[in-house]
């Protein structure tokens, strides 16, 4: 893997409410699910729909103003660099409090913009006809 990684971006929507801690030193830290969703017609001619999720990780000034202005089901763009197991190169990794394994994308913030019109947001819905993805029930995301 190269040294020099581009910036990733994202447009999804959160599959639940942020989540802030403080690290030792007092720096806030939220993170959030964000669904990137992809509508595509198969080669049986079937449409086939395609969820991803990215965990993204927001610091300081902006991990508090994502904390207190997004909610679940917000659009959101997300700019920010790949965060990867340096061991592998590729997807983190980890065993979850039931014992089982995961694989996850996560993005590091540096931008984060809101694309939901303010005090517009889905509680629970399904990809709509346009494909567009507003929110999905929180046992369906894996980190």
């Amino acid at each position: 893997m190269s040294s020099y990684m581009s910036n990733q971006i994202i447009v999804g929507n959160l599959g639940r409410d942020p989540e802030m801690r403080y690290t030792p030193s007092g720096k806030p830290v939220t993170d959030f699910s964000v669904a990137v969703n992809r509508q595509y017609t198969g080669a049986n001619g079937q449409t086939v729909k395609d969820v991803v999720w990215f965990k993204v990780s927001t610091w300081g000034k902006q991990a508090e103003t994502c904390n207190t202005f997004l909610k679940k089901g917000a659009k959101v763009l997300v700019e920010g660099r790949l965060d990867y197991d340096p061991k592998t190169g590729g997807p983190k990794t980890w065993e979850g409090q039931d014992g089982t394994y995961h694989t996850g994308f996560g993005l590091v913030a540096q931008v984060v913009r809101f694309l939901s019109p303010k005090g517009e947001v889905a509680a629970h819905a399904e990809p709509g006809e346009s494909g567009e993805w507003n929110a999905a029930p929180a046992d369906d995301i894996p980190f």
